[in-house]
């Protein structure tokens, strides 16, 4: 660790990974009212535990992506932060706002909400993932304004690396692609161009540029591989994702009423955004096997290094399965959208930030890495975790498949209540996977807490510092 600054990191991390507990608590609860709509019924309809799921899905992304690039950035610039103290009051602004904000979704009807934060004046709450009342995507802006000023002016004054500017910038690109979420025009197609700049804009372009960022950092540290071949490789999956992914942001504007012509360009364009996630998995490949040395962290090299493959899966796979326009035809809004926006969050996005901070977080406790014992909690973690997403993505898509087979294809469809009924045994076979997710979260946070002997290399700590 280069310098005492970096430990603003540990506060968004703690955070980071306490908000994604509590998103899992909620997805199990909303997948429960899938198959029961009276738990917990009115005192928390389906509606506001599925919108507290996914909103703190975003929330603590948000918190582990600040966190990293607190940690990153006066590493690779080799200079103390800009303001620790600006750092610390954006930590506690953002979490107390995120705080108030889900405090309000349970408390108050959204409609009230709406009403009371202005949204007459300023139309922009009801859109999914961009529920939040115009004060609280105000502070969003606020907060992202925030951060990049601090990295910015850290940036400037140190050491420019190509890793470094790439960090800076896409965290740049994910604050101005959140401007669209304040245009919420009265046309429903205009909404849903406006929509989907966000949601696509963040999911399938820009957070993949921090996605390589990330893990280009941990693979330079964890295997001691030339920079110089790492950021050559993150440039050409750069290029590849920025190609496919901004043209393929057509793939959501098929039969919306927008030109036809987005039906060939969706789907040339994001049949081609599996191939940054092959690349990320050969460079990650390559880079261990051209590894100089083997660091202590193991559960951190794990995440690293199954980041690539699961994300490839769930965004890669499970998003070509259904992007093409026949195929949208007749899946687009069944299970099988579920099935991919679960495992691709969790592969691509969720299992990058556990391993930043799977990496960092011992050095900021003043380890080069957890002990034996608290490492096997870990990537324990890490198995169950995995496996659990996988039977969630695939109950998903059996669910998909049944409400294709049997309500969107052949002449006599059969009726909504008929459909879920039969997709209904998917549905507990979800539930149960949540659970053995939120085990796995469990062990992966009890190894924060294990204690044993502590892993240390003098030649590697001097490599560090």
């Amino acid at each position: 660790m280069n310098n005492a600054t970096q430990q603003v990191a540990k506060p968004y991390f703690i955070a980071a990974l306490g908000l994604f507990a509590g998103q899992i608590v909620f997805g199990l609860i909303a997948g429960l009212q899938y198959l029961d709509g009276t738990f917990l019924f009115p005192a928390l309809p389906f509606d506001v535990s599925r919108m507290v799921h996914t909103n703190l899905l975003i929330v603590w992304l948000l918190m582990a992506f600040m966190g990293a690039a607190y940690y990153i950035v006066p590493e690779e610039a080799q200079t103390p932060l800009y303001s620790p103290r600006l750092a610390l009051a954006t930590f506690w602004v953002f979490l107390a706002a995120g705080a108030a904000t889900i405090v309000a979704y349970i408390a108050v009807p959204y409609g009230a909400l709406a009403a009371a934060t202005g949204n007459a004046t300023l139309p922009t709450m009801g859109r999914g993932y961009l529920e939040q009342p115009l004060p609280t995507k105000i502070g969003i802006v606020l907060v992202a304004l925030s951060l990049l000023f601090n990295i910015t002016m850290t940036l400037a004054k140190g050491r420019k690396t190509s890793l470094n500017i790439i960090l800076v910038a896409a965290l740049w690109g994910l604050a101005l692609l959140f401007l669209p979420a304040f245009y919420l025009p009265d046309d429903a197609v205009k909404a849903s161009y406006s929509w989907w700049w966000v949601v696509h804009g963040w999911v399938e372009g820009d957070w993949e540029l921090i996605l390589s960022a990330l893990l280009g950092f941990i693979l330079i540290k964890m295997t001691g591989v030339d920079r110089e071949i790492i950021e050559k490789w993150m440039y050409v999956i750069i290029a590849m994702t920025l190609i496919s992914g901004i043209i393929g942001i057509g793939h959501h504007y098929y039969y919306t009423g927008a030109p036809e012509y987005w039906i060939w360009l969706g789907s040339v364009f994001s049949a081609i955004e599996p191939i940054p996630f092959v690349m990320l998995i050969a460079f990650a490949l390559r880079t261990l096997i051209k590894r100089r040395r083997e660091h202590p962290n193991r559960a951190a090299m794990l995440w690293a290094l199954g980041t690539p493959i699961v994300a490839f899966l769930g965004a890669g796979l499970w998003g070509f399965m259904i992007t093409l326009a026949p195929v949208q035809y007749v899946a687009h809004g069944t299970n099988f959208t579920a099935a991919h926006g679960h495992l691709a969050f969790f592969g691509a996005y969720a299992m990058v930030s556990l391993a930043i901070i799977s990496y960092a977080m011992p050095i900021l406790r003043g380890r080069t890495a957890n002990s034996a014992t608290a490492q096997r909690w870990e990537m324990s973690g890490f198995w169950i975790m995995c496996i659990s997403m996988f039977g969630i993505a695939l109950a998903l898509t059996g669910a998909g498949l049944v409400t294709v087979y049997t309500q969107r294809i052949g002449t006599s469809p059969s009726t909504f209540m008929e459909t879920q009924d039969l997709a209904r045994p998917f549905f507990w076979i979800r539930e149960v996977m949540g659970l053995g997710f939120l085990a796995g979260l469990g062990a992966y946070l009890t190894s924060f807490f294990v204690g044993g002997e502590y892993a240390y290399d003098a030649e590697l700590k001097q490599a560090l510092a």
